[in-house]
C-alpha cells in the first residue's frame, strides 16, 4: 500500500509542471478568446462593454472575412491534396524501385522542411518577381515577355502560394511515408506478384492498406497545422494583398486587432478554432478504418 501511494505521488510531482503549464498558457487563454468575443474593447483600452454574440452577426456579414475563410479553405484542400499524393508517390518510387542515391534524394527533398517559413518566402518572392525572376526569364525563353506574368498578382497570387506551401512540405511526409513503406514485408509484395498484381495494384491493395494508420494521423495533423501555415506564408509572402486577394483568416484576425477591434477580432479567433475543432473530427471520421496488421 506505501509503495502504491509513494509511486502515485512520484507521477503526481511529475506530471504537476507540465498540467500547470498547460492549464496557464493554454486552458486560461483559450477561455478569455471566447470571453472576449462577447464583449467589445479596444486593443489598449481597459474598458469593455458586453454585446453578446453580436460580432458573430457582424463577422456573418462581413464579406472580407467570408473571403479569407474562402482562401483559407482553399488552401487547406488543394495544398493537402497536392502534398500527399506527391509525398506518397515520390515515397513508394524511392522505396519500392531500385535507384542509386536514395538517402540523397531524401535530404534534398527534405531541406525545404528545416528552412524557415520566412526563408522560403524570400525565395519564392524572388522567384516570381516580375522583372527579374527565375520563373519570368524561364518562360521568357520561350515567349515575348515584354508584359511579364504578375505571379503575385490577384489573379495568381493564390496559386503562387500553393506552390510555396506544398514545395515546402512534400518532403517531411515523404520521409515519414518511407519509413513506414520501409516496414512492409517485401515478402507481401513478391506473392502478389505471382499472382499477377502489377505494381500499381500492389501499391493501392498492399502499400496503402497497411500504412493508411500513418497517413490517417500524418493528414489531421497536416490539415490542423496548414491553418497556421497558411497564415505565415501570406503574412511572409503578401500580408494578404493585393487587395485582399490572399487574405486569410488568421492573417484577418490580426488586422482587425490592429485596427482596435481587441473583441471582433477574439470572434474571428473562436471562428477559426471551432472550425478548425470540426474539421480535425470529420478528417478522423472520414478516414477511419479497421487497422491492418502484416
Amino acid at each position: 500500500m506505501k509503495k502504491s501511494g509513494s509511486r502515485n505521488a512520484f507521477l503526481t510531482i511529475c506530471i504537476a509542471p507540465a498540467t500547470i503549464l498547460f492549464f496557464i498558457f493554454m486552458i486560461v487563454p483559450t477561455f478569455n478568446v471566447f470571453r472576449m468575443s462577447l464583449f467589445e474593447k479596444g486593443a489598449y483600452s481597459p474598458k469593455e462593454t458586453f454585446v453578446g454574440l453580436n460580432n458573430f452577426k457582424v463577422l456573418l456579414q462581413d464579406t472580407n472575412f467570408i473571403r479569407s475563410m474562402q482562401n483559407m479553405i482553399l488552401l487547406i484542400v488543394i495544398v493537402t491534396i497536392f502534398t500527399f499524393v506527391f509525398a506518397i508517390v515520390f515515397a513508394a518510387i524511392l522505396t519500392r524501385e531500385k535507384i542509386k542515391g536514395q538517402n540523397v534524394f531524401r535530404i534534398i527533398f527534405y531541406i525545404p522542411n528545416i528552412l524557415s517559413i520566412v526563408v522560403i518566402s524570400g525565395i519564392f518572392s524572388a522567384i516570381y518577381k516580375p522583372e527579374n525572376g527565375m520563373l519570368n526569364s524561364i518562360i521568357g525563353i520561350f515567349k515575348d515577355m515584354s508584359s511579364p506574368i504578375l505571379w503575385k498578382g490577384e489573379k495568381l497570387v493564390m496559386v503562387s502560394i500553393i506552390i510555396a506551401m506544398i514545395w515546402q512540405a512534400i518532403g517531411y511526409y515523404m520521409v515519414m511515408y518511407m519509413a513506414s513503406m520501409s516496414a512492409v514485408s517485401e515478402s507481401l509484395y513478391e506473392s502478389a506478384g505471382l499472382d499477377g498484381a502489377t505494381k500499381f495494384q500492389q501499391f493501392f491493395m498492399i502499400t496503402i492498406p497497411l500504412i493508411w494508420t500513418n497517413i490517417r494521423t500524418t493528414l489531421t495533423f497536416y490539415i490542423i497545422s496548414n491553418i497556421n501555415m497558411a497564415f505565415l506564408f501570406v503574412k511572409s509572402m503578401t500580408s494578404g494583398g493585393p487587395n485582399g486577394a490572399s487574405e486569410v483568416a488568421l492573417n484577418y484576425m490580426y488586422a482587425q486587432k490592429d485596427n482596435g477591434l481587441y473583441g471582433y477580432s477574439m470572434a474571428v479567433g473562436v471562428v477559426i478554432f471551432l472550425f478548425s475543432f470540426a474539421l480535425s473530427a470529420i478528417v478522423n471520421k472520414v478516414t477511419e478504418r479497421e487497422p491492418l496488421e502484416f
